[in-house]
């Protein structure tokens, strides 16, 4: 876990930074200078933008996962690995670009008469799915050789930093809605081009393909895992983003941006998630290789319990301050519609994190083809569970499909990879910190019953009161919830780092 450990916190740190920039650019910045529609706009471009991107990719970033130890050796240029992860999103993204363009017409109706303003740029989608596309295949040969910390520099700080000078060239009309769009191809122009960079400081890669090194065995089992891969694709890309569209054409784009709005508190939720997942997949990918499977459970429960323990209590401490953050959100009154789906899109990123390293496991065994059924089935109970809880529950419901889809999908998943591969990732572990977060929820409920109106009557300005109440709950529950973390002994990384933090403080007394 040493080398996980280290990317990991380096990772996490960039994350963070990141996530700082973003809450500044989406809560103040965005909230401010973009009506709800546009901020709506933004959103339903990016994910129509993500999911051509994904398709496009083939698989490309799984699969450079899983065949980089095949090819990897440094003295013969990797057998020209990194050539073929330039050349197989390539043909790729112009088939599902020819694809999108020939399904102009069905696309438009479905958002024309809610989101005009999605249709006006239908367009731009292409180049901007591009840019995407190669910025993360060129992000994953980087993870491969396990250096994740400047790539997510780049994505996480550089794209948000320039996405925020972008919203603020709007917001002083210095440029208009057009020159918006045209910004957000140009600034994953960008971030591609410098992760092109880095991933060549690295070491001396080679873009020559090596065909003698592509072996009939080698050639058959690509070609059937992409396979499976780009069917699989379709249910894992289409799921996440789903509601976004269908809000935005059953609701209209004003609801999608308060739906976004919501979407964003909540993603914080799995950042941590992210740097652990992308440095620990390339282990276990080499110990399901080796046949290791104990390894690979250990190293899967330990992912899925730590995750668990961050999401909780950074979705607490969400909570806990959440009607604070509409407080002093610009336009706060409206987005605070959106409170309850904050809540309910929490649980599903919380199990999401917990659970989704269930899929590595199964993506890099012998049976990753089941990954398929599982895919389609959670698409298929995504967009039927949306068509029926959307029209009665609007924002709400939306995020009830979603949590509902994951429930099911995951369930399903973790018995299949305990059938049929003999890994678990769960552990008691996982009930512990479930049956204790529960708790710390119902005590902060408890406290908003009872003792914020107490507080609140205690000062004239109202802000100020629920800044105080908040700032005390935050600090209260977040001593607790290390404390009990502590001498829990659930898990020994974490209190080695609080021992560490404590150290100097134990010595000057």
């Amino acid at each position: 876990m040493g080398i996980i450990v280290r990317q990991s916190v380096k990772g996490t740190v960039v994350t963070y930074l990141g996530a700082a920039l973003g809450f500044f650019t989406t809560f103040f910045v965005l909230t401010k200078y973009l009506t709800a529609e546009e901020v709506g706009l933004t959103k339903v471009m990016m994910d129509a933008a993500v999911l051509l991107a994904g398709l496009g990719q083939l698989g490309t970033n799984t699969s450079i996962m899983r065949f980089f130890p095949h090819f990897n050796d440094e003295k013969n240029g990797d057998h020209g690995f990194f050539f073929w992860t330039i050349v197989v999103p390539l043909i790729g993204i112009s088939i599902y670009s020819i694809i999108y363009l020939l399904l102009k017409v069905p696309i438009c109706n479905f958002f024309a008469q809610n989101s005009q303003l999605f249709v006006d740029y239908f367009y731009f989608v292409i180049p901007l799915a591009f840019f995407m596309l190669y910025t993360t295949v060129f992000e994953t040969n980087s993870n491969v050789l396990q250096r994740i910390a400047v790539p997510k520099l780049i994505r996480e700080v550089g794209i948000r930093l320039m996405l925020l000078v972008t919203y603020l060239l709007y917001g002083f009309k210095i440029i208009s809605l057009d020159g918006m769009m045209i910004s957000f191809c140009a600034i994953y122009a960008i971030a591609t081009l410098l992760n092109i960079i880095y991933l060549l400081s690295l070491r001396k890669i080679s873009f020559k393909p090596d065909f003698k090194f592509i072996t009939k065995e080698i050639r058959r089992e690509y070609l059937m895992y992409t396979l499976f891969l780009i069917l699989a694709a379709l249910g894992g890309l289409i799921t996440p983003i789903i509601n976004s569209f269908f809000v935005s054409a059953k609701m209209g784009l004003e609801s999608t941006g308060i739906f976004t709005i919501a979407t964003y508190v909540t993603s914080v939720i799995g950042m941590a998630y992210v740097s652990l997942y992308n440095i620990s997949q390339p282990l276990i990918s080499h110990a399901i290789r080796h046949d290791e499977m104990k390894e690979a459970e250990k190293l899967s429960k330990k992912v899925s319990y730590h995750q668990l323990i961050i999401s909780t209590l950074v979705f607490l401490l969400i909570w806990i301050n959440i009607n604070l953050f509409f407080d002093i959100l610009p336009n706060g009154d409206l987005y605070r519609k959106g409170k309850y789906v904050i809540f309910i899109l929490g649980i599903s990123k919380v199990t999401y994190s917990t659970l989704s390293i269930s899929g590595s496991v199964l993506s890099y065994s012998n049976h990753y083809y089941y990954s398929l059924w599982l895919s389609f089935l959670l698409m298929g109970i995504a967009i039927i569970l949306n068509l029926i809880l959307i029209p009665l529950y609007g924002l709400e419901g939306a995020s009830l499909a979603t949590l509902a889809s994951y429930l099911l999908f995951f369930t399903l998943q973790l018995a299949l990879i305990k059938w049929k591969i003999s890994v678990n990732v769960l552990t008691w572990n996982h009930l512990i910190i479930v049956g204790g977060t529960i708790v710390l929820f119902f005590a902060n409920y408890c406290w908003n019953r009872y003792l914020t109106p107490i507080i609140q009557s205690s000062f004239d300005n109202t802000l100020l009161a629920t800044m105080i109440d908040c700032i005390i709950r935050t600090v209260l529950f977040g001593i607790i919830s290390l404390v009990a973390l502590y001498f829990s002994g659930i898990s020994e990384e974490i209190n080695g780092i609080i021992r560490k933090i404590l150290k100097p403080i134990w010595k000057t007394h």
